[in-house]
């Protein structure tokens, strides 16, 4: 069963409960991020690595090599998550990588299926800033192929397409960001939550479609 569901990459906005990204000034020069916790503990303990030299509050310094130093600290987990990874872990969907860019926090995990995608994705929409998928691949038994998966365009409305043709011409789903949500809406000559709106609308149609929901 490992590697088998809907796997996804989300962006959230750092001012989110999450500590690495939260780290002003700091989050470009962290790397290998990893988390990892037992079933019967309350924490969950957070590695990261960064250029020898860098201070950190309130982290431990586990060991070093070449230029880099890993460094780790403890956080507990709650009845309500504070943190994007610790929300979509009490969703049963385990992280598998996260990374820090300059104004964000981008997660990658494995739901079970679409529907607990989609809960997902509306729960960290309801619960942080900003947030938007930005990657998205289903698998399926071990032997079977990946599958084309025909998009119909038709279901977005002019609006959605230019939205989302503005956003991918200015680079806002680029690495890092050519553009972030309010230069693209100034573009579009809309305020940034009508832009949120639309990109919601247009991401949930094509995720209808990829997945055949």
């Amino acid at each position: 069963m490992t590697g088998q569901g809907v796997h996804a990459e989300v962006e959230v906005v750092t001012g989110a409960g999450c500590r690495i990204g939260n780290m002003p000034q700091k989050t470009e020069e962290i790397s290998s991020i990893s988390r990892s916790t037992m079933p019967s503990e309350d924490s969950v303990t957070v590695d990261f690595t960064a250029e020898s030299g860098t201070e950190f509050n309130s982290t431990e310094e586990v060991f070093h090599y070449d230029d880099k130093t890993v460094h780790r600290f403890e956080c507990k987990t709650g009845t309500t998550p504070s943190c994007p990874c610790e929300f979509v872990e009490s969703r049963g969907c385990p992280v598998r990588s996260f990374r820090t860019t300059e104004n964000a926090l981008i997660v990658q995990f494995v739901a079970r299926d679409i529907r607990n995608l989609r809960e997902i994705v509306v729960g960290l929409r309801e619960q942080f800033p900003d947030v938007s998928l930005r990657r998205l691949t289903r698998s399926q038994e071990p032997e079977a192929n990946n599958n084309l998966v025909l998009i119909d365009r038709d279901t977005l409305t002019e609006r959605q397409q230019e939205v989302l043709e503005t956003a991918h011409e200015m680079g806002y789903f680029g690495h890092p960001k050519d553009a972030n949500a309010t230069e693209v809406a100034d573009a579009l000559d809309i305020n940034r939550s009508t832009f949120a709106e639309h990109l919601s609308a247009a991401q949930s149609k094509l995720l209808d479609s990829i997945l055949e929901f």
